[in-house]
């Protein structure tokens, strides 16, 4: 497989592209895209001798710099203002020196630029709640970080995958895809603050496919908790040399926000509501859609705690702050607890913050 042998996923004409944004989620998809990555041989050859103009490194770093910009935006604001920038960039700029002329060592450092372009295009669709198209994207952004024989870029797609099935319930999947990314950042030998991000995204996905704290699956709770130590162990080693720019995204309050999620499917509550309100008073001015997102957890795990008052204080700050984002998922987060509260659907609170929650959101 050549690069060029790549090119045509991005040259699609209307009608193609608007089949794309209606595609499903395929789980099936999952099990052959990790079958390539695992068996399929890298490119022969990252060279392109295309029609295209000369490429070079600093091309290469224009679109690492772009897709770090775009990055900031969407934690910044959502997804819904940046999506349609990401989208004409892959096909006004990444896609041309894709057809360019270029050896083997900018080749490869260009593919996975475009498997980074090609991730936050996933990340973008995920975060609007249009999974099919984000699951193409990430697959595509798979098959370029193969073509490159790019291991660590590779894992950190594999994460976003994760995060992905993790979040439209696939735990199966969501664990599968959570293991080949740490064995993909093994094979990298990725720096200890890429193995914490490896071991709390599969703390998570084993703690979700298992839900020791409902099921009482010891064997599975002892895994969660090693894993959540594995975590702490390998970023309390530091920054390193080795480490790439998109670590700095998954800091220690985003790390302890995660393992917060793992807590809460241990049965432990109030670990999992301390996590959570940690990051928001860390992400609260820096990052307010991670802020948004656990100050719905904080309301979910008082909630299993009994705790009606303070869960509906936490909902209700979560929906103000649901009002400044363009992002599907923030809005999800708050209605999928809204659902949550059922068992106290009569009460006079949770009524009233239905209404206000139709009203600011809903309608």
């Amino acid at each position: 497989m050549k690069s060029a042998d790549l090119l045509w996923r991005f040259e699609m004409d209307p009608s193609r592209r608007h089949l794309l944004a209606t595609l499903p989620f395929v789980p099936a998809a999952l099990g052959e895209w990790l079958t390539s990555w695992t068996y399929d041989s890298p490119a022969a050859s990252t060279g392109h001798a295309g029609s295209g103009r000369a490429v070079g490194m600093a091309d290469v770093t224009r679109v690492n710099e772009a897709r770090q910009a775009f990055s900031q935006m969407d934690h910044q604001f959502g997804a819904g203002l940046v999506r349609p920038v990401v989208l004409r960039y892959l096909n006004s700029n990444v896609t041309p020196l894709l057809h360019g002329r270029y050896d083997d060592k900018v080749g490869a450092e260009l593919l996975s630029a475009a498997a980074g372009m090609s991730r936050m295009a996933g990340w973008t669709a995920f975060d609007m709640s249009i999974h099919g198209q984000a699951q193409q994207h990430f697959g595509q952004a798979l098959r370029f970080a193969k073509a490159a024989d790019a291991p660590l870029v590779a894992a950190w797609i594999l994460t976003a995958m994760t995060r992905q099935a993790i979040h439209i319930d696939q735990p199966v999947w969501a664990l599968r895809l959570a293991r080949s990314a740490a064995d993909a950042a093994r094979q990298a030998q990725a720096s200890p603050r890429v193995m914490a991000l490896m071991a709390v995204r599969e703390a998570w996905a084993t703690a979700l496919n298992a839900k020791p704290g409902e099921s009482g699956d010891k064997h599975s709770a002892k895994q969660v908790e090693r894993l959540l130590g594995e975590a702490e162990r390998a970023y309390e080693q530091g920054h390193s040399d080795r480490d790439p720019s998109w670590i700095a995204l998954h800091e220690l309050a985003e790390l302890n926000a995660e393992a917060g999620q793992s807590w809460g499917l241990l049965g432990e509550h109030q670990r999992a509501a301390a996590c959570a309100e940690a990051a928001v008073n860390e992400f609260r001015n820096r990052l307010p859609r991670s802020a948004q997102f656990n100050r719905v957890h904080a309301a979910d795990a008082y909630l299993r705690m009994g705790e009606l008052e303070q869960a509906l204080d936490s909902a209700r700050a979560a929906i103000a702050m649901a009002k400044t984002l363009s992002s599907a998922r923030s809005v999800e987060f708050i209605t999928g607890l809204a659902d949550r509260l059922g068992p106290y659907g009569g009460t006079v609170a949770v009524r009233e913050f239905r209404d206000h929650l139709r009203a600011e959101l809903v309608e």
